[in-house]
């Protein structure tokens, strides 16, 4: 071989030498990019023991809490499945309806006007492999139809690489919503019984095959080494109606319940409501609001529901573990709303008080600071978008309304922000002191929540240049 050829075939390997390093740095700077485990709950208070609630038994939720940050102060932008689920998802403000992000799919199809990409589709965008098992917008699966599976009909166009939901007795995902144990589905809900304990297993109830199957996703997820993954969990318990094993009901046999705050009917005009949600259920003819021993068994089974979604949390969590993704993963646990367990005399959300818009949010990164704290900060679920951006180091998005929230991961004290909800017929603020709440044709609430009066004494005629400014607040946050 002459000289010009050994030159040559040098070249060439090195050339394929640098190519095969470029190739692996890049393969590593990939895989080096975290995960994204984002777990949502349905209808969750914070009614967790590391929330303060010490009667409840939620082992799994509180030790995520100890290995992360817990937002005291989390706020969701609406009280209701839907709209508060398009905020988590889109990072913006939207309509107030549930079916707010079909609305969204529906002018993406017919191109009536830009919409900006949602959250997995961002990430998605950005080389992440994005999956959801359950409930994580509205319909769990993310599907359309008679029985939220019709294929054609996509609840949040191009965010998905996967959207499943195993139904297993239920028939489908309409059935597993609202399904009691052993695969009974809500056809009228007069007959469905308000409350259920029934002896078995976790998988008596639908969300133990949503459990399983994120453990099967967790698997299948971990064993790609190129890209990393955003996989989104949702829970469906504690929603109506309030069905769970008898093993969970029975941690809250003999254990005394702390008394309701505020149970009377607000006077005045509020958004209090009638509970239509919970009465149309079976409820044997019963009152919470005029029976305490009625009242104590709903809050029981409110309870039980909340311990068996907190076991469904613990599977994930330990597999996460288990596989050692949880080196490389942020973990989100997110309620998407609050529920009324009596207080105003209201059981259910869908109202502009703090029971109907409080929730927990635990944010969880390798690595971080404070793990086990607590910060008081007022945030709102917008900010979730734009904190994961910040934490996985992608562009945050100029469309987002939210703040990234790393400052306050970084520091507890750091300060937060108002926090905006609203419904079709009234838009509230809080911030640390006050809440108040705007009605369509002008009304005002406006709460001293340093009082013990708080949410019972509107006092809006005695402060006209406080509302004044927390109109413009509300103003500039629209």
């Amino acid at each position: 071989m002459n000289i010009r050829n050994k030159k040559s075939l040098i070249i060439i390997f090195c050339l394929i030498g640098c190519i095969v390093s470029i190739y692996g740095c890049k393969k590593s700077i990939i895989a080096q990019k975290p995960n994204i485990l984002l777990i949502c709950i349905d209808d969750l208070r914070p009614e967790l023991k590391s929330f303060g609630a010490n009667y409840i038994s939620s082992p799994n939720i509180d030790m995520l809490a100890n290995g992360g940050v817990s937002f005291m102060n989390h706020f969701v932008n609406a009280p209701s499945c839907g709209p508060s689920r398009y905020t988590l998802l889109t990072g913006q403000y939207g309509p107030a309806n549930n079916n707010a992000l079909f609305v969204r799919a529906k002018n993406i199809k017919e191109g009536i006007e830009a919409i900006e990409p949602s959250m997995p589709e961002w990430f998605r965008t950005h080389g992440y492999t994005t999956v959801s098992v359950g409930k994580v917008s509205h319909h769990p699966g993310g599907r359309g139809g008679a029985d939220w599976n019709d294929s054609t009909i996509i609840e949040m166009p191009n965010a998905w690489d996967k959207h499943l939901m195993p139904v297993g007795e239920w028939q489908h995902p309409r059935g597993a919503m609202h399904g009691l144990g052993h695969g009974e589905i809500r056809n009228t809900e007069p007959i469905m019984d308000v409350f259920q304990t029934l002896e078995g297993n976790d998988e008596i109830y639908p969300d133990g095959a949503i459990a399983n199957e994120a453990l099967n996703q967790l698997r299948a997820l971990s064993n790609d080494e190129e890209k990393p993954f955003f996989l989104a969990v949702g829970i469906i318990k504690p929603h109506l109606p309030f069905g769970a094993p008898k093993s969970y009901f029975d941690f809250y046999e003999g254990v005394k319940l702390p008394e309701i705050k505020n149970p009377q009917k607000p006077e005045g005009r509020t958004t209090w409501h009638q509970s239509g949600e919970f009465m149309k259920y079976n409820h044997w003819g019963k009152n919470p609001n005029n029976d305490t021993a009625f009242a104590d068994e709903v809050r029981r089974h409110y309870a039980a529901c909340v311990s068996y979604a907190d076991a469904q949390v613990g599977k994930v969590m330990a597999e996460l573990k288990r596989i050692g993704a949880d080196k490389n993963t942020i973990v989100v646990l997110w309620g998407d709303h609050g529920w009324h367990l009596g207080e105003h005399a209201i059981w259910g959300k869908h109202s502009l008080f703090e029971e109907s818009l409080h929730s927990p949010m635990i944010i969880h990164y390798p690595g971080m600071k404070h793990e086990g704290s607590k910060t008081d900060a007022i945030v709102e679920t917008l900010d979730i978008f734009p904190t994961l951006c910040d934490l996985t180091g992608i562009e945050i998005p100029k469309f987002t309304q939210g703040i990234s929230l790393k400052s306050i991961l970084e520091n507890t004290n750091a300060e937060g922000h108002p926090a905006i909800a609203y419904q079709d017929n009234a838009t509230t603020i809080r911030n640390p002191n006050y809440r108040m709440t705007i009605h369509k044709d002008g009304f005002i609430e406006l709460y001293d929540l340093t009082t013990t009066e708080k949410e019972t004494k509107n006092i809006a005629d005695k402060h006209p240049e406080l509302v004044e400014e927390l109109k413009k607040e509300l103003k500039a946050k629209l």
